[in-house]
């Protein structure tokens, strides 16, 4: 199974309990399904305001994250 790195930053973080792991690929939708799926609710509530991001690109759900890929979970910042 093709697997790819996803890293979790401030609140993604504290609702996933990682900073990061390693996950099947495919597309955007089908990784954000599966890490529902592996932490539950506390990061769907999380993970609806987020930005997932691959190589610098920020990801639809139509997009496929290549195989080796670091997939990027940003919620929302507030600052200045």
């Amino acid at each position: 199974m093709s697997m790819v790195t996803v890293r979790y930053f401030a609140g993604a973080a504290e609702a996933a309990g990682r900073a990061s792991e390693q996950v099947a690929s495919g597309t955007t939708a089908g990784l954000r399904r599966e890490l529902v799926t592996i932490h539950g609710q506390r990061l769907e509530a999380v993970l609806g305001r987020c930005s997932l991001l691959s190589a610098g690109r920020r990801l639809s759900d139509e997009d496929e994250v290549l195989p080796g890929a670091t997939v990027d979970v940003l919620p929302p910042f507030a600052g200045g």
